[in-house]
C-alpha cells in the first residue's frame, strides 16, 4: 500500500483574503464613473494585504513596468520574503469600466504558481483565445473554422448548435466572428470587458456560457490559465498583436506567434491557486453587499493539484475588523 501524500496549505484561502479587501475597497466606487479611483483603492488594499502573507512573490502579470504604473508592477516583490517562492498574477479590479459604470461581473482576481512557472508575455498585449468546460476539453482547435468549433464543442455536451451560449467581448475586431457564430446558430453573450470573468463562465459548469471566443488580453488569459488548469477545463490560445508595433515587439522579444498554448504551457506549475472576488455583482459571482454593520462578499478559490473549486461567503464586521486592519473599507 502506497502512503498517502499528507495535506499541504492551501494557498487559495490567503489569497481570497486579498481579493477580498481588494473588492471591499474598490466596491465604494461602483458606478462612480471614476475607474482609476476605483482602481487604485483596489491596488492599495490588495499591496497591504500581499505583504502580510508569509510568501515570497514577485509579480510576473501585473499593471505594467514599474515605471509606467504606480501600481501593483511587473517585477515587484511582495509578501514578508519568507515562506514559499511564488510567481504572482494579479488584476485587481478586472473590469475598471464595468465598476466606474455600475455594470455586472467586475472581479478582483490573483493567480500564484511556483517561482519561474507562469510565461511571461513580454510586450504582448492580446491574445486569440478559445476557452471550454472539462466536457469538451477535447473538441477545440484554435486553427478550425468557427463552425467546426461549434459542432464539436455541441456534440461533446451532448446539445444542438442553437443550444450553445458563446461569451464575446463586443469589440470592433470580432464584427466577423460574430457575424459567424450567428450564421451557424448559436446564441451570443456580448459583453463590453471582462476578459477573465468570460473565461470562468466558460470553464464553470454552473455557467450558462458554453464557450468563450475571441481576441482578448494576454495577461487576462494567464490569470485565466490558473483557474481553467484547476477546474478542469481547457484553454487555447496564440498571441494575436493588434498593431504592427506591438506585432515588432513580440519579435525583438523573441516570442513565437505561431505557438499555440494551452494552460500547461501558460502556467507550468502543478500546484496552482487562484481567488476571485465578485465586485460589481453580476451572473457570475456575486457582489459587495454593503450592510450598516460591515459588508458580505462572495468568492471563488481553485487549487490546480487537487482540483478543487470553493465558492465562499464571507461576511465582515466593520467594528471589529477595523481594529485590526489599516485598510478603511468604511
Amino acid at each position: 500500500m502506497s502512503l498517502m501524500e499528507a495535506p499541504e496549505r492551501n494557498l487559495a484561502f490567503d489569497l481570497v483574503r486579498v481579493t477580498e479587501t481588494a473588492a471591499l475597497a474598490s466596491a465604494r466606487w461602483l458606478g462612480r464613473g471614476d475607474k482609476n479611483a476605483g482602481d487604485g483603492a483596489a491596488v492599495d488594499a490588495m499591496r497591504l494585504s500581499f505583504n502580510s502573507l508569509p510568501i515570497r512573490g514577485r509579480v510576473v502579470i501585473g499593471e505594467g513596468e514599474k515605471d509606467e504604473a504606480p501600481m501593483l508592477y511587473n517585477g515587484e516583490e511582495i509578501g514578508t520574503g519568507q515562506g514559499p517562492a511564488l510567481d504572482i498574477a494579479v488584476d485587481p479590479v478586472e473590469g475598471t469600466n464595468l465598476l466606474a459604470y455600475g455594470r455586472p461581473n467586475a472581479i478582483a482576481v490573483v493567480g500564484a504558481a511556483p517561482a519561474g512557472s507562469m510565461y511571461d508575455p513580454g510586450p504582448s498585449f492580446y491574445m486569440r483565445k478559445i476557452v471550454v468546460g472539462a466536457a469538451a476539453r477535447d473538441a477545440i482547435d484554435l486553427d478550425s473554422p468557427v463552425e467546426e468549433n461549434l459542432k464539436k464543442v455541441a456534440a461533446a455536451l451532448g446539445k444542438d448548435v442553437n443550444d450553445l451560449v458563446i461569451f464575446v467581448l463586443d469589440k470592433p475586431r470580432h464584427a466577423e466572428l460574430i457575424r459567424e457564430i450567428r450564421r451557424v446558430g448559436a446564441r451570443i453573450q456580448l459583453h463590453t470587458d471582462g476578459d477573465v470573468a468570460g473565461a470562468l463562465m466558460a470553464a464553470d459548469p454552473r455557467s450558462e456560457v458554453d464557450m468563450m471566443i475571441g481576441t482578448g488580453g494576454t495577461p487576462e488569459g494567464i490569470l485565466a490559465a490558473c483557474a481553467i488548469k484547476g477546474m478542469g477545463g481547457a484553454m487555447l490560445a496564440r498571441l494575436d498583436p493588434q498593431s504592427e508595433k506591438e506585432k515588432l515587439a513580440i519579435l525583438e522579444a523573441g516570442l513565437d506567434l505561431e505557438q499555440t498554448c494551452d494552460v500547461n504551457s501558460l502556467v507550468r506549475g502543478d500546484d496552482v491557486f487562484f481567488a476571485a472576488t465578485g465586485i460589481s455583482g453580476g451572473t457570475f459571482l456575486r457582489g459587495v453587499h454593503f450592510h450598516g454593520q460591515g459588508a458580505v462578499t462572495h468568492s471563488m478559490i481553485i487549487r490546480s493539484k487537487t482540483g478543487t473549486v470553493r465558492y465562499v461567503e464571507s461576511h465582515h464586521n466593520w467594528q471589529k475588523l477595523m481594529r485590526i486592519s489599516s485598510i478603511q473599507f468604511d
